[in-house]
């Protein structure tokens, strides 16, 4: 009964790490800065920046695209060495506990990272223009996921 918890920590463990990343992939475009993305869109589409608006809005995107992509790629590895501590110690033994710690510590840094991100876009938009973006940001953090 003791390894069936263990095993059950581990799957709720995995379950929270593809939320949070459901969660990034719905507010933020995934890949280029160019690539779409429900804020993406209603920043360029529905927001009317003015032309030095636009380059300060690029200049953030393309360097949260360099950044996300990093931490995306450590979060990938975390959940690599997750899988292999799992099939190697088949219960909660050190390998698995740190290997969920790296895990969580990569989701805390890109949640962080993408929040500091919105916050900086929203830094660069007029009152009535934050108004709009800021009903999206909340509709994108409460929506459910769908397929």
């Amino acid at each position: 009964m003791r390894n069936f918890t263990r095993y059950l920590l581990v799957a709720v463990v995995a379950v929270l790490a593809a939320f949070a990343a459901l969660w990034i992939g719905r507010i933020l475009p995934v890949g280029h800065a160019d690539s779409g993305g429900r804020l993406h869109a209603i920043m360029h589409e529905q927001l009317d920046l003015d032309a030095g608006q636009e380059a300060k809005i690029h200049a953030l995107e393309t360097g949260f695209a360099q950044k996300r992509e990093a931490l995306e790629a450590e979060l990938e590895g975390a959940n690599r060495d997750l899988a292999e501590a799992v099939a190697n110690e088949h219960e909660y033994g050190p390998a698995v506990e740190r290997a969920v710690d790296r895990s969580h510590m990569a989701m805390g840094q890109l949640q962080k990272a993408t929040l500091s991100h919105v916050f900086a876009m929203r830094a660069v938009l007029r009152p009535d223009q934050a108004a709009v973006f800021d009903k999206a940001v909340a509709e994108a953090l409460t929506q459910t996921p769908q397929d």
